[in-house]
């Protein structure tokens, strides 16, 4: 099987600070920019599971900078390069603690909260009369609370606002750029016959200006259903065929893990551990349109440390 990328413990150029996330590893530098690599590591329920998923960082990497490139005419972003296939350079800014949260469709946390009899998800209304991966007649906005541990917790727009987490004014801002982040991701996935069903966003302040941060449209912040026979398959009452990490979880409910208290981590058999490398090249090849480039897994931290150090070397100014 091939290497996966778990823990990265890498010392760059000019590092002044490191932070590891659930999924990506940040290294910050002295010339105002971060390094960030996209790990194998594959998070559920807010929990880090044991084994890493084969070239899942890669795809992540890669299908993020496509998008952040398709979207920089909406939102400025953090990007600059991306000079290794799991690693992306950009600029380092204050991230906005809250995730900006959208659902097309009522899936995933949307569908259990509505299942368990709940009419309202973060101060919006649901409709009555829905099932599980109906559209919403309008896309709704669900942000969530960023922990630096734990589980991120919902909350409303008014409470974000009179908490002073984030001031009304780039709140604002921020839902009108979720929108049209969302309307350009749901198009570009429908011209590849999918349906951007919901995604999350992160943004950040850099020079008083909100830009758009870390990833956009992958498979873990995202879940796409197959558009051909959706209509069909909803109308049957039938589960939707969908690339997302959810059949992750619903792997995980099915070995009765939820992240609960006193629950047990389950561990992935390698054959499953396929499966889900499988699904991660099949969403990049489907969502970009073009075959899937394994990169060479050999000594997988030698080859991003020389790639990224390249790179450094030729950066002579402050950012």
């Amino acid at each position: 099987m091939s290497q996966a990328i778990i823990e990265s413990k890498f010392k760059f150029k000019g590092q002044i600070n490191e932070y590891n996330g659930k999924v990506r590893d940040v290294y910050t530098l002295d010339n105002g920019l971060v390094v960030m690599v996209a790990s194998d590591r594959i998070s559920a329920f807010d929990h880090i599971l044991p084994k890493g998923i084969p070239f899942k960082g890669q795809v992540l990497n890669q299908v993020a900078t496509m998008f952040l490139k398709a979207t920089e005419d909406i939102v400025p972003n953090w990007l600059l390069a991306t000079p290794d296939p799991s690693v992306a350079i950009g600029y380092a800014c204050e991230p906005i603690r809250v995730e900006m949260v959208i659902r097309g469709y009522m899936s995933g946390h949307a569908a259990r909260e509505y299942k368990a009899g709940k009419r309202e998800l973060c101060g919006v209304p649901m409709p009555e009369g829905m099932v599980e991966n109906d559209r919403f007649p309008v896309p709704i906005i669900t942000p969530a609370t960023k922990a630096e541990e734990g589980h991120d917790e919902d909350i409303s727009r008014e409470d974000i606002i009179s908490q002073g987490i984030v001031p009304e004014d780039i709140y604002l801002k921020l839902e009108e750029y979720t929108r049209a982040l969302f309307q350009r991701g749901t198009e570009i996935a429908a011209e590849e016959g999918l349906i951007l069903v919901d995604t999350k966003y992160e943004f950040g302040i850099r020079n008083g200006e909100v830009i758009l941060i870390d990833e956009i449209h992958t498979p873990d912040s995202s879940r796409y259903f197959y558009k051909e026979g959706y209509e069909e398959r909803q109308a049957a009452g039938e589960i939707q065929k969908q690339l997302s990490k959810e059949f992750v979880r619903q792997w995980l409910i099915e070995n009765d893990f939820q992240g609960l208290d006193e629950q047990l981590m389950p561990i992935m058999p390698d054959e499953f551990v396929k499966v889900v490398t499988d699904r991660y090249i099949e969403l990049y090849e489907k969502i970009t349109g073009k075959s899937f480039v394994k990169s060479d897994t050999d000594n997988i931290s030698a080859r991003i440390q020389s790639n990224v150090d390249a790179y450094l070397e030729g950066v002579t100014e402050k950012y």
